[in-house]
């Protein structure tokens, strides 16, 4: 008998427990309050790279989809996007170097995101700044390497003298898209760094560099996956 009024006792903790901590969550919930301590637009730059993580994702899936059903030669990497310097042919010298500007970009970013949490702003801006040339760097020899393959090679989204048409649609749409982030990643860059020497976020706080610094850092990881996919394959 004692055995059953304890474990009825304990039943009834139990559910009494329950319904206080049920309780508890409705009202933190009515209440209004915050239940993640995440800033709204660092939970809305997340949302938006997570849909641009599926455009990618299609893009990819669909670029090794034709290339592995194409009957025709797939043009040699090496010998596309190769550079003659001095004499010499260099395969795959530019993207190196590409690459090489946006790794070194994510490290510059990183950079000025914890300058941005310490309240530095002086180094935070001049690193934003170099981060925003690095990118416009990679522009301008990405704008290079499109006009080799245009007016040197012939290459055309409808087109390919070198192999398979599939190749010209499938590259010019890929890194065009890539090169249009890089692109917004400059632009928002240096708007952000502006604001931020003129004090405009000296009282809300420095999370919009690490927002910045969230898309800058997507972008550089796209590449890599392009890199690989593209230029390696």
């Amino acid at each position: 008998m004692k055995n059953d009024d304890h474990q009825k006792d304990h039943e009834a903790n139990n559910k009494v427990t329950s319904a206080s901590s049920w309780q508890s969550v409705v009202n933190d919930f009515s209440a209004d309050k915050q239940s993640f301590d995440m800033p709204w637009g660092k939970l809305m730059m997340w949302i938006f790279l997570l849909s641009d993580t599926f455009i990618f994702s299609i893009f990819l899936t669909s670029y090794m989809s034709v290339r592995m059903s194409t009957a025709i030669a797939w043009p040699n990497p090496s010998e596309v996007f190769a550079l003659t310097i001095a004499g010499h042919h260099i395969p795959l010298v530019l993207i190196a170097i590409m690459t090489f500007i946006l790794i070194t970009s994510s490290g510059t970013m990183a950079m000025a995101v914890n300058y941005a949490y310490q309240g530095n702003k002086k180094k935070t801006v001049y690193l934003m700044l170099a981060t925003a040339l690095l990118g416009a760097s990679f522009i301008g020899m990405q704008a290079f390497e499109w006009t080799k393959l245009i007016v040197e090679e012939g290459i055309r989204p409808w087109g390919n003298p070198m192999g398979a048409n599939q190749f010209g649609a499938a590259f010019f749409m890929i890194t065009g898209f890539h090169g249009l982030h890089v692109s917004a990643g400059v632009i928002y860059l240096t708007v952000i760094a502006k604001r931020i020497n003129q004090g405009k976020y000296d009282q809300k706080g420095y999370h919009i560099v690490e927002i910045t610094g969230l898309y800058w850092h997507f972008v550089d990881l796209v590449w890599v996956f392009i890199f690989a996919f593209f230029y390696l394959w």
